[in-house]
């Protein structure tokens, strides 16, 4: 079967828990088997919540968010591999009676436990100075992977021997000399059992050899070949790693640069980019949220999937500034090459409109806070962003 030229892809406009995972399996429902979800960026630090019309309810993580429609997932040389996290949504996946095919690229990187440890001992030193981390370690992975001494690739896991020699480097060499370096050695002494911990390396190299009875590990060109390509973001425009505000980012490219690479390799002809945003705004985690509130915009807004939790705190909200999308969009749709072969058609889609109950939808634009019918504020909104396909109405 050849390759189908035009890919969906799904972007999150905002600060991330935009509904990219209802906006991906309601594309991959069109699909069914026939669908594949690349994820091209973060890793299992996303939490994608997908409802299904029977009720089955799953918050994607690592599996892309079309599984319930019977799409593969491929996970992309630019997205994080993590083993642990992994085997528990497979676990849980398996326990809805859900079988999810998943190949991955053999160069992405892999998550030890010794990069959770780092991320989880520096963002509880850091106390009210914390970045927004949510612990899974997935920054801590790129930075480790930078040192070709101590990389590790999916690719790298078939030997045991051989990873329980590069963990024993990573935890030994490494992970103190980090900790030293962030400026928090005391705490690596501090830690020090927990890091040596002979139990955990061993618990860990098990764990791979799940995975690896779990994954397929293949080539994008013969994962993708005869599917229709469905990417799938993770986190938010305004978390880029170069376009959000540091030190409060994501450690990856959120919008479409990844997306551009794969595309050109694969030899896509075009791309429907659709830019997921709630109908107001939300932050889970540290860093600037315009026109913060101190509690929810409407009174039926519900978030079940992003509860308190000890590194990012609890779920932040504030009206949706319309200039802020309109230039994070505007910049991200700025990557893709005007003189290229390679078209891009942009979309809107604005989740959570039901949650508003009735009450009328507000806004800031221009530095004003306005409000207006939902039919008038997504028409403002669609304007406000240059962008004439809006999709509206979805639950996030």
């Amino acid at each position: 079967m050849s390759l189908n030229p035009t890919a969906q892809v799904i972007i999150g406009a905002q600060f991330g828990d935009e509904g990219k995972g209802r906006m991906t399996a309601a594309y991959a429902a069109a699909v069914g088997r026939d669908g594949i979800v690349v994820r091209f960026n973060g890793g299992a630090q996303a939490g994608h919540t997908v409802v299904t019309p029977e009720g089955r309810r799953h918050v994607f993580s690592h599996v892309g968010s079309g599984t319930f429609a019977g799409a593969a997932t491929f996970l992309s040389r630019f997205f994080v591999s993590h083993p642990l996290l992994f085997l528990k949504e497979w676990d849980t996946l398996i326990a809805q009676g859900v079988r999810p095919t998943v190949y991955v690229d053999p160069d992405s990187p892999v998550t030890t436990p010794y990069d959770m440890m780092i991320n989880q001992i520096v963002e509880q030193e850091r106390g009210a100075n914390r970045h927004g981390s949510c612990g899974v370690g997935f920054g801590e992975t790129l930075e480790r992977h930078l040192r070709p001494n101590y990389a590790l690739t999916v690719r790298e896991l078939a030997d045991a021997a051989a990873l329980t020699t590069r963990l024993n480097a990573i935890r030994r060499h490494y992970a103190p000399a980090r900790l030293a370096r962030l400026g928090f050695a005391s705490a690596a002494a501090q830690h020090q059992i927990l890091l040596q911990s002979d139990a955990i390396l061993e618990h860990f190299v098990a764990d791979v050899r799940r995975f690896l009875d779990y994954v397929i590990i293949m080539d994008a060109r013969t994962a993708i070949q005869g599917r229709q390509i469905l990417f799938e973001g993770a986190q938010g425009l305004l978390l880029d790693q170069e376009r959000g505000e540091f030190p409060h980012v994501t450690r990856s490219y959120t919008g479409l640069r990844n997306v551009l690479t794969l595309a050109s390799e694969w030899g896509l002809k075009q791309l429907e980019v659709t830019y997921v945003t709630r109908a107001y705004l939300t932050r889970h985690g540290a860093g600037p949220l315009p026109h913060e509130l101190p509690d929810k915009p409407y009174p039926g807004v519900t978030d079940a999937t992003n509860l308190p939790n000890a590194y990012q705190g609890s779920l932040r909200f504030a009206w949706l500034d319309l200039d802020l999308l309109q230039r994070a969009i505007s910049a991200d749709l700025s990557d893709a090459n005007p003189l290229s072969a390679l078209t891009v058609y942009p979309r809107l889609a604005i989740t959570c409109l039901d949650q508003l109950g009735g009450e009328k939808m507000r806004y800031y634009r221009g530095g004003q806070h306005c409000q207006a019918t939902i039919a008038s504020g997504v028409a403002t909104v669609a304007e406000a962003v240059g962008i004439q396909d809006v999709r509206f109405g979805f639950k996030a």
